[in-house]
């Protein structure tokens, strides 16, 4: 069931993809960020709201180091939706196990392994393969901000880590990241007014973006819980295979041989280094 539970969540994210770029004709990223959690946090704050739970945390530095990063992650990415192909965009994205895992590394003081360095060296070549050199030189643009989305993830996955190892519940940290999105995004919403009223395809389109974002993170979470961590992390790149059918369809977006094999090598690369990640380091040679 947990499988099912992932393949759901991959497909809703490639469906809030798709809206985020369809949405980019109308709105910025930072417009669509704050739909993002606003919808979000209407539906979360209802459910707490039904049931009157406490929001109150005393890891509030931590929620707020994560849900900070993760809306600014949630920026790039979507800056990067709207310059790039949306396979290529979630591929860059999904990036952030190797940007984790050295992130875990270098707070840890331990040197990475030879198994975690052939993982990066897979993942970087197949951005590359993705990128490619003759890549226009407008869309390089894209790219950082795709590959910085997935470094800047890595920060707010660390401090979900440490929540979850707290016993924070789920909820609460969708709640305050939703919190932290409506508020970062509210000033570039009022900053830039429609012009009239909203057409029937906006609206969608904002519901879109915040809807299939918040029930993916509802049915992601579920995965987690009643499945295997490993399949759910493997079954999760499955978002990039949905969006390259959305890029495909919607726009037209065909990517060539080698960019495919770039995104099976970052699927891969990013598989390996979430299960490396979970291993325990080797004990350290004594003399």
């Amino acid at each position: 069931m947990g499988s099912l539970w992932m393949l759901v969540a991959s497909l809703l994210f490639a469906c809030m993809g798709a809206c985020v770029k369809l949405g980019a004709a109308h709105f910025n990223a930072a417009e669509l960020v704050f739909w993002r959690g606003f919808v979000s946090l209407l539906m979360i704050g209802a459910w707490v709201a039904w049931y009157r739970l406490p929001v109150m945390t005393p890891l509030w530095r931590t929620h707020l180091a994560r849900s900070g990063s993760g809306f600014v992650a949630l920026v790039f990415y979507f800056l990067a939706i709207t310059i790039l192909p949306l396979a290529t965009a979630v591929t860059l994205n999904y990036t952030s196990p190797l940007w984790l895992a050295a992130l875990v590394a270098v707070m840890a003081h331990q040197p990475l392994r030879r198994s975690m360095w052939a993982a990066l060296a897979l993942g970087l070549a197949g951005v590359a393969m993705v990128l490619k050199p003759s890549i226009d030189p407008a869309l390089w643009y894209g790219a950082v901000l795709g590959l910085c989305s997935g470094a800047v993830s890595s920060v707010a996955y660390l401090n979900v880590r440490k929540l979850g190892e707290a016993g924070e519940p789920e909820w609460r940290t969708v709640f305050w990241f939703s919190a932290v999105c409506s508020a970062g995004g509210l000033p570039f919403a009022l900053l830039k007014p429609h012009a009239g009223s909203w057409t029937l395809t906006e609206v969608a389109i904002l519901l879109g973006v915040g809807g299939f974002g918040a029930f993916a993170q509802l049915a992601m979470t579920r995965a987690y819980r009643y499945g295997k961590t490993m399949v759910a992390a493997a079954l999760s790149y499955t978002t990039v295979v949905f969006a390259a059918i959305f890029g495909a369809v919607i726009w037209g977006e065909h990517l060539d041989p080698l960019a495919l094999f770039g995104i099976l090598a970052v699927i891969a690369s990013g598989a390996l280094a979430g299960k490396l990640s979970r291993r325990p380091a080797p004990p350290a040679e004594t003399d």
